[in-house]
Order: structure tokens, then C-alpha cells, then sequence
């Protein structure tokens, strides 16, 4: 039962903004009395909304001293912003770690205390990085090829020019050798600038179309000790995207993982699933988004060699042998074109790539 103190009316609908956030949030008094929960705090804790407000939140962490101590500083107005870290005591659950932000706000005997979840913000930074690392690579790869195109032509040029000039079998063969290796320089060099070149086609997209075809074209190449199994929310709703583009990046997601399940293949249990759902209240690039597709493309392969799973979408990285290590890094290209985001989560036995477009 709420306590007599707490707003009612028009000051708690001031409050109903905080239930479109996704890190947790409580208005709460000085004496720590709490004022109002939004929805992620509630989901969060395992409790209503109506059994948090009224009650004393310190009592909500599994030591209550810190914010306790920090109410207080913020009575004696003793900061504007404090941080520490602390862990909820969930009503059902292990305990969640979590970073608290306490902020006083304009509002006299009043704080708002919000807690990002560790795991969340590691995330968060995580996506920051990968972003960042994403353009890095567009700009050097493509300044990287076009430098190496022009004087590979003249390479491929001047061994065909020798080529002419040459009598003996034997030394056509080394020309031969040059000709056949720029050739296969140029193709890397193409791949390489192929998102760069290409145009955005925009149109409606129906995700599940793109499943059907790529599941149609991995089965052609993988006909035998393979299953492929669809999980589809069919209430997404259609899109605006270059389907191309989409089918191209969950190919390139799908055949690596086909590639890692040879030896599954092989005894006949190999598995690859295709899973469709809706997030909702999704922050991923730096962006909040009400609505958001998630693609799952998960097998029960051997999983991403330690090595490289942080590297997995740089270029030229790749765990198999003879692999370009291209395929990811294009898949991750035409994902975020469509301001979406591919993530990787895998151990031996189950590695799951999530591709995460927003919804309109």
C-alpha cells in the first residue's frame, strides 16, 4: 500500500515518461520512501508496481547502507550526481548487479535513482565499440582496395605484355602464375569494395521471405545430414529495406555456420534455426527504439574459436581454413545500413548470431 507521502494524480503521470526506458528507475524521498517504479524495475524485481511504491527502497538492494548513505548526502545537498555499484535482491532470482545513478532532481525532498544492469552497460559499450571499429574498417578497406586495384592491373597488364614477348613454355607458365594470382587479387579487391558499390535498393520487406530463400539455398548446397528448422513470429510486420542486400547477410551468416557443421553434417545431427521475434523498448547503436526485428541464426556447431570472437567481424578474420574472412564483415554492411546490428553469443555445442533491425 502506497504511503501517504507519495504523489498522486497529475504529479504521478509526470512520472509514466520513465516506463518508456529500459534501465530501471525510481523517484524516491529523501527518507528513501519510494514515489514511483517504471516498468523495468517492476520486471526487474518480480513485483508490481503497487507493492515497490510505498515502500523503502534501500530494502530493494541486498545491502541497503549505500543508498541509504546517499539519500542522506543528497538531503545535506552534499552532490548533484552520485555513482556506485550494487546489486538488486530480485523476488525471484539470483541477485542483479546493477550501476546506480542517483540524481537529485528539481523537485524539493526528491531523487531519482536509476540502475543500469552491469551486463546491459557492458553490452551498451560493447555495441559503442563495435560501431566505431564497423566504420574504421569501411574507410580503410575501402581506401585499402583502391589502392591495391591500380597497380594490380598494371601487374596483370605487364605479365600478359611479357607473356607475347615470350617463346618458352616453361617461363609462360610464371607469367601464367602472375595472371592467375592477380586475378584472384582482384576478385578479394571487388568483394571488398561490393557494399560500397552497390546501390540501396529500398522496398517492403518480409523477413520470413528472406528465411524461406536462404533456407532454400542452404538446403540445394547441404541436402543431407542437415535440418533446418524455422521458429517464425508471423505477426512482424513488413519493413522498409533492400531485400537483397538481407538475404545476402543472413546467407553469409547461415553458410558459415553450415561451413562450421561439417563434421555434424557429416553424422547426420547437424542443426541450423531460424528464429523470428519482436523486441520491444530496445536501445542497440546508440539508439532507443520502440520496436525492433530480431533473426536469430543458431547452430549446434562446435562455436567461434576463442581466438577471434572478439574479432569475428573484422576483415579478413576468419576460424576456418581457406575462409576470405569477408562474410561476416559484409553481413555486419548491409545490417547496419539498415541501422540494425549483428551480435554473436557462442559456446561449444551453440552459437547464436542475432541480427537486430528496428520496426517502425
Amino acid at each position: 500500500m502506497a504511503s501517504p507521502s507519495a504523489p498522486a494524480g497529475p504529479t504521478a503521470a509526470e512520472f509514466q515518461p520513465f516506463d518508456l526506458l529500459a534501465t530501471l528507475v525510481a523517484v524516491v524521498r529523501f527518507e528513501g520512501t519510494v514515489l514511483f517504479a517504471n516498468a523495468a524495475l517492476e520486471d526487474a524485481l518480480g513485483l508490481s508496481r503497487r507493492s515497490i511504491e510505498g515502500s523503502d527502497f534501500a530494502q530493494a538492494f541486498t545491502d541497503p547502507a549505500p543508498l541509504r548513505t546517499a539519500l542522506q548526502g543528497a538531503r545535506s545537498n552534499d552532490f548533484a550526481v552520485l555513482r556506485y555499484d550494487a546489486a538488486l535482491a530480485r523476488h525471484a532470482g539470483e541477485p542483479l548487479s546493477v550501476h546506480v545513478v542517483v540524481v537529485q532532481t528539481e523537485r524539493p525532498g526528491e531523487v531519482v535513482v536509476e540502475m543500469l544492469p552491469l551486463e546491459q552497460q557492458a553490452r551498451q559499450e560493447r555495441e559503442e565499440r563495435l560501431i566505431d571499429q564497423a566504420l574504421a574498417n569501411k574507410e580503410l578497406i575501402r581506401n585499402l582496395a583502391h589502392e591495391i586495384k591500380n597497380p594490380l592491373g598494371g601487374i596483370r597488364g605487364a605479365a600478359q605484355l611479357l607473356e607475347m614477348e615470350i617463346d618458352s613454355r616453361e617461363l609462360k607458365e610464371y607469367t601464367q602464375v602472375i595472371i592467375h594470382e592477380a586475378d584472384r587479387l582482384q576478385t578479394l579487391v571487388d568483394r571488398l569494395l561490393a557494399p560500397h558499390r552497390r546501390p540501396h535498393v529500398v522496398g517492403d520487406v518480409n523477413i520470413h521471405e528472406v528465411c524461406e530463400r536462404v533456407r532454400s539455398l542452404i538446403l540445394a548446397e547441404f541436402p543431407r545430414g542437415l535440418r533446418v528448422v524455422r521458429e517464425y513470429d508471423t505477426s512482424l510486420p513488413e519493413f522498409r529495406g533492400d531485400k537483397e542486400q538481407l538475404i545476402q547477410a543472413v546467407l553469409n551468416i547461415a553458410h558459415n555456420a553450415c561451413q562450421a557443421l561439417a563434421e555434424r553434417i557429416v553424422a547426420g545431427d547437424a542443426e541450423l534455426r531460424l528464429r523470428t521475434r519482436i523486441a520491444r523498448q530496445v536501445t542497440f547503436g546508440k539508439q532507443r527504439y520502440r520496436l525492433a526485428l530480431e533473426l536469430h541464426v543458431i547452430d549446434n556447431g562446435p562455436g567461434v574459436p576463442p581466438a577471434i570472437k572478439d574479432r569475428i567481424f573484422y576483415p579478413l578474420v576468419s576460424g576456418r581454413e581457406g575462409g576470405s574472412g569477408l562474410g561476416l564483415t559484409l553481413a555486419q554492411t548491409f545490417v547496419q545500413q539498415h541501422h540494425g546490428l549483428i551480435e554473436c553469443d557462442s559456446v561449444p555445442g551453440r552459437t547464436d548470431f542475432k541480427i537486430l533491425i528496428p520496426l517502425p
